[in-house]
């Protein structure tokens, strides 16, 4: 195991998703770095995406990550942190590549999808992943839109309407074994009040979140 890798990808994780890195502080010690590597792809993934102006030099990134993973699944890692992490994660964890599929495909043609589709691709993937790290699996689909939708500002789009509606049907309990992978959707009501929350209400709410055993 590369332990520089994987830490490499919880300082990626805390920087740029610190609602995640937060999240995985409540899953087994265990099952942190795989869940690290994860939430980590995911963030270059979206970064890839975000970063070009030019399509052509977008596709390139995406196309390059989407090389990256079929590399890590062979065993064969590029000499990249997220990539030796990823590796080692395929190799402890059976992953379904349809999962990373849908990461990079939603970031290729998110223009062409609904708002709700898209964070079900991107937030809802990567949820499933750690689901699937933290050993099983549930329905993640509303969790992850609530997440994904709560305090965004999309033109045209009444997103906190959506979050609610979808926050209402994801606000029940699940697994206590799978809770770290769904818990920032508990941040939902936080950010439907305030786009930038201070961390200690976020803490909070995680807090209540894992006492209750429901987002």
């Amino acid at each position: 195991m590369s332990e520089d890798a994987f830490t490499s990808c919880e300082k990626a994780v805390r920087a740029h998703d610190p609602d995640r890195f937060f999240a995985v502080l409540f899953a087994p010690e265990a099952a942190r770095p795989h869940l690290f590597a994860v939430a980590a792809l995911h963030y270059e993934i979206a970064h890839a995406a975000a970063t070009p102006r030019e399509p052509m030099l977008k596709a390139i990134r995406l196309m390059w990550w989407r090389e990256t993973i079929e590399l890590a699944r062979q065993g064969k890692p590029r000499s990249h942190a997220v990539a030796e992490a990823l590796c080692q994660t395929l190799q402890a964890h059976d992953l379904p590549q349809v999962l990373f599929d849908q990461l990079i495909d939603a970031r290729m043609g998110e223009e062409a999808m609904s708002p709700e589709d898209f964070a079900d691709a991107t937030v809802g993937s990567l949820m499933r992943l750690m689901a699937m790290v933290l050993g099983g699996e549930a329905d993640l689909r509303d969790a992850a839109i609530a997440y994904g939708l709560a305090g965004r500002d999309m033109a045209g789009v009444d997103t906190a309407a959506l979050a609610k509606t979808h926050y209402a049907r994801a606000h029940h309990a699940y697994s206590r074994a799978l809770l770290p992978a769904v818990l920032p959707a508990a941040l939902v009501p936080l950010y439907l009040r305030n786009p930038d929350p201070p961390l200690w209400r976020k803490q909070v709410a995680y807090l209540s979140a894992v006492l209750r055993g429901r987002i």
